[in-house]
């Protein structure tokens, strides 16, 4: 089912769905469903799985030159998409990235997913690899999300990149972008940030899900703006509970968002780890029951591969 379609039978209720990450090149999946497991009690009409692209390394070599080489850390979206479905009866939600893709290679990850009978994927540029420091597509690749949305819902239209194609079948994929209530990183402004968001809903794209953000409210100035700009596609929040001191200083760096004072400033105060961690559950809670109360729609939260917080704070608010 789309996910648009989840939220229409909630009639008004919000729903709760996470984020996982797959397991690093080595481990089996059932690391996956280990963290699954405990979420699985509080319904979750769909599970989001990221993709991660190659990294490149340089390696020395005897003779001292060095050699560039491919790396995949955590391969295996899609066959952790199919083995979701099969075994919870949930949707599967693949990202599926600009960067480190050709038009080919994306139309065949969509021929593979629709073969699949998986109906949702989150369209996303992704980031620069670590070895460049502005993001740099393929060269038959995409530079934007909103031309990766454009290519899926040609696919939605029967329109593959091989013209000659006859009597094709028409793709049925719901396509998801990324909101950002604080602007993306990279936009020179929130008006030019919310005139790109319009492209990729102009594109295909039906519904957004945002950037995480640990003040309430940015996200309904966001959604505010989105409605005046014309934007009418369900905003689906998305929430995380911050588990360690290092994260004070480590997501306004990576991802460009902001922590109120009151949040920080409890968190300085916690003596170790574990106190950060129900710090963070404590304020992730109240951030989901005002959201609730509001009218969102579902609530979305990344779990980062660890399920422990995210149960507490479900048990909680669902």
């Amino acid at each position: 089912m789309k996910v648009t379609e989840h939220i229409k039978k909630a009639n008004g209720k919000t729903l709760f769905s996470f984020e996982i990450l797959p397991p690093l090149k080595g481990q089996n999946v059932q690391s996956i469903f280990d963290n699954i497991d405990p979420l699985m009690e509080f319904k979750p009409p769909f599970i989001d799985v990221t993709y991660h692209r190659e990294e490149y390394v340089f390696k020395e070599l005897e003779s001292g030159l060095l050699k560039k080489q491919v790396v995949k850390k955590r391969p295996g979206t899609v066959g952790i998409c199919a083995a979701i479905q099969n075994k919870y009866g949930v949707d599967a939600i693949p990202h599926i990235l600009c960067g480190g893709f050709t038009k080919e290679d994306t139309e065949n990850f969509l021929i593979d997913l629709d073969f699949l009978g998986i109906q949702n994927v989150m369209a996303l540029r992704g980031d620069a690899v670590k070895s460049e420091t502005y993001f740099k597509p393929e060269r038959e690749g995409h530079n934007f999300a909103s031309e990766l949305v454009g290519q899926i819902q040609d696919l939605n239209r029967g329109n593959y990149l091989d013209e000659e194609l006859l009597n094709t079948s028409k793709t049925n994929f719901c396509i998801g972008v990324a909101g950002y209530p604080e602007k993306h990183m990279e936009a020179p402004s929130f008006d030019s940030d919310i005139h790109f968001l319009k492209k990729k809903i102009k594109a295909g794209a039906t519904y957004i899900v945002t950037q995480m953000f640990f003040d309430n409210q940015k996200y309904f100035e966001f959604v505010e703006k989105c409605r005046q700009e014309g934007i009418t596609v369900p905003i689906i929040p998305g929430l995380k509970p911050i588990a360690t001191k290092k994260q004070l200083n480590l997501i306004p760096h990576r991802f460009k968002v902001d922590l109120p004072d009151e949040l920080i400033m409890a968190v300085v105060k916690c003596k170790d780890n574990a106190a950060v961690r129900q710090v963070g559950i404590d304020w992730c809670i109240a951030q989901s029951k005002e959201l609730i109360s509001k009218g969102a729609p579902l609530l979305h939260y990344y779990s980062m591969g660890k399920s422990d917080n995210i149960k507490a704070i479900a048990t909680s608010v669902f």
